[in-house]
């Protein structure tokens, strides 16, 4: 029994010297954003304000706070600083979608937590509206698209889904876009061409209007390149020829008379 109250005795000797020798910054500050001391989602729309308060909980003196918009930080007025901080985000728009804010304690930023805005917003489509391409030619429609929820994305034809052929269409979808590339255009494939999206908020609808013109006639170049050398050697040959007959006649012309006596 004496053995193990000495043993008791040493451990707990060990204890407080341990405890002793810890920094008290250890036993002190938990931050929280709206209430919350874990990461969380804010969900939000189009248009809305939203208020985030950072506050430090369990301090044993005062704490400085910092704000970050992703990796930015956030500029604080004076009195915003200190055991208590919030930021306000007004007029939220589609691109405010996915971004993350994340108060610190300035003492040790590993301490934050972080708030990501979840914004809604129906389908907003994009796109060059009106293309005119060559009968022959190939062509890509491009409608892009933001959403949250996704959309379904879809392409219609004139009123119609676009049925599609082998070899002359190609359809592909991204989370930003949905593209319809055409082979070899023909004269059919003349007409307005509907990107349709459709989300658990809305179905919107862009159109994209298609205008196929004539092949333009080609110039034969080979042909043409062709002919012109058989021309010119022509005329070059001719003037040759000529020439020899002409050295001819001047020979001739020179040769001198003699006279005949009678």
């Amino acid at each position: 029994m004496a053995r193990k109250g000495a043993g008791l005795k040493r451990v707990c000797r060990f204890l407080l010297l341990v405890i002793s020798f810890l920094p008290c910054e250890m036993t002190s500050s938990v931050l929280t954003v709206n209430g919350k001391t874990e990461n969380f989602i804010l969900n939000t729309r189009i248009g809305a304000e939203e208020s985030l308060k950072c506050d430090v909980q369990n301090r044993t003196g005062d704490e400085g706070l910092l704000w970050y918009r992703e990796q930015g930080s956030v500029d604080l007025k004076a009195g915003n600083k200190i055991n208590s901080s919030s930021v306000c985000v007004s007029s939220i728009s589609e691109n405010d979608n996915g971004v993350t804010f994340t108060c610190k304690l300035q003492r040790d930023q590993s301490v934050s937590v972080s708030v990501v805005l979840n914004v809604t917003f129906p389908p907003l489509l994009s796109g060059k509206d009106f293309q005119t391409i060559e009968e022959g030619s190939s062509v890509t429609l491009v409608c892009n698209v933001k959403s949250n929820p996704q959309a379904q994305m879809m392409w219609y034809k004139n009123g119609s889904i676009l049925i599609l052929e082998k070899n002359h269409h190609q359809v592909q979808q991204t989370s930003e876009s949905l593209q319809l590339s055409i082979t070899k255009v023909k004269k059919s494939d003349n007409g307005t061409y509907s990107c349709v999206a459709r989300s658990s908020l809305q179905i919107k609808t862009k159109d994209f209007h298609l205008s196929v013109k004539d092949r333009a006639a080609t110039v034969p170049i080979e042909p043409i390149i062709a002919a012109t050398v058989v021309v010119f050697l022509t005329v070059c040959f001719g003037l040759i020829a000529r020439r020899e007959r002409i050295m001819k006649l001047c020979i001739k012309d020179e040769t001198p008379q003699r006279d005949t006596a009678l």
